[in-house]
């Protein structure tokens, strides 16, 4: 496989480590916070859901102020310092006495998290506008990767305690850290580097280019939404399949790990060929559709083997994030690519903010009403309406300083 720069498979192997380190913990994250004190899974639910707001609030702040230093003093130290602050992180929470302390792990997460952005404007300072869509799916075929191999490694770890997966966590994420360090070069030409401002680091001024450019507003709308209904998977997931289905850590962990493969597959043998033949836009919808469609049918899921079915076709929607992700980036110049990417990452943790809450709290108001499904319903309707409006309302979008095709 080509890569337009060195530093390009560096990232997308750093993304695979952190999605490990992410998926490691799921299968054992509602035992533990029920061992931590939740008196049942449904108050469990709703204790991972403000846990998880907890987490995209400060991402919410630390996206664009992490965006704006990469434009201001490059992106390798930014990545290098909140791969630092992820191993502190999971190791605060391996030895976590309280449920406080997974709170405050949560937070050093998010602040950390924020540096998916930096990430992504890597691969927008290397690759030219016209693979910039492919590349953000190889992004997104790293995140598979790392969901494969985590949950399937947090399921056979559990084993020896809900603990351990924490601690090999932190073991990669230190590792991920040092292998940055020694390993990734600068991509963010001297040239191309702007003064860091206080103004400009909020979730307004990140997204002052996208605002001031044709008809962004419209797709961010699409974005924002398709972001509130994808936060019901790392909510409710491992909940949710130990309510209806009475799965253990390892049965959830190879549930997760079975997603991450087909998405993998997709991103890795689709996404290219798809956008080059049907452009990003059609992409966008064909992925947004397919999310829809699966979660709906989660919804009303009976049977464990229908998990698997159905996700055959919602593997299909990782088409949707680098089929945005590319016509999101030309509406802006070099120099500002990694404030985008930290806009893009505010609008998420705002997303990341509400979603936790509508879907945890629905997962528990529902579990205790016999319609535990009620969350993946919610997230079908939003996602499905994600779609209506990248199929109807947002023209092509091209290369900046080009005129709109129609």
């Amino acid at each position: 496989m080509r890569f337009d720069h060195r530093a390009v498979p560096i990232v997308l192997a750093a993304v695979v480590v952190d999605v490990i380190g992410f998926g490691i913990v799921m299968p054992v994250l509602p035992g533990l916070i029920v061992q931590l004190g939740a008196p049942d899974l449904p108050a469990a639910t709703r204790i991972a859901g403000w846990m998880l707001a907890a987490f995209a609030i400060a991402q919410f702040f630390a996206g664009p102020v992490l965006g704006n230093l990469g434009d201001r003093f490059g992106r390798r130290p930014v990545l290098v310092v909140a791969m630092v602050a992820y191993a502190i992180d999971y190791a605060l929470m391996a030895g976590a006495p309280t449920l406080a302390w997974l709170f405050v792990g949560r937070i050093v997460a998010g602040v950390a998290g924020a540096s998916f952005g930096p990430a992504g404007a890597v691969i927008a300072d290397v690759t030219p506008p016209d693979r910039r869509a492919a590349s953000f799916g190889l992004l997104g075929a790293a995140f598979g990767i790392g969901f494969i191999i985590g949950p399937a490694i947090g399921g056979l770890v559990a084993g020896w305690g809900p603990r351990a997966p924490f601690v090999v966590a932190a073991a990669l994420a230190a590792g991920n850290a040092l292998a940055m360090l020694l390993f990734l070069p600068e991509t963010l030409k001297p040239e191309n580097r702007r003064a860091f401002r206080w103004r400009d680091a909020h979730v307004i001024g990140a997204f002052k280019p996208l605002f001031a450019a044709g008809n962004a507003s419209t797709l961010l709308i699409a974005w924002f939404l398709w972001q509130l209904a994808g936060v019901v998977y790392p909510t409710v997931w491992s909940f949710w399949a130990t309510i209806r289905f009475h799965w253990s850590a390892r049965e959830i962990g190879f549930s997760l790990a079975w997603v991450g493969l087909l998405q993998l597959l997709v991103q890795l043998f689709l996404t290219a060929r798809t956008v080059r033949r049907l452009g990003e836009r059609a992409t966008a919808v064909i992925g947004l559709t397919c999310g829809a469609a699966t979660l709906i049918a989660y919804a009303f899921t009976t049977q464990p083997w229908q998990v698997y079915a159905f996700f055959l076709v919602g593997a299909f929607g990782a088409l949707a994030w680098p089929a945005m992700q590319g016509l999101l980036t030309r509406l802006v110049d070099a120099t500002r690519q990694g404030a985008l990417q930290g806009g893009l990452g505010s609008m998420n943790s705002v997303a990341a903010v509400i979603g936790p809450l509508i879907a945890s709290q629905s997962l528990a108001w529902g579990a205790a009403r016999g319609v535990d499904g009620l969350a993946f319903a919610i997230a079908g309707a939003l996602m499905a309406t994600a779609a209506l409006i990248v199929a109807i309302l947002v023209p092509p979008l091209v290369a900046p300083g080009e005129s709109a095709a129609g």
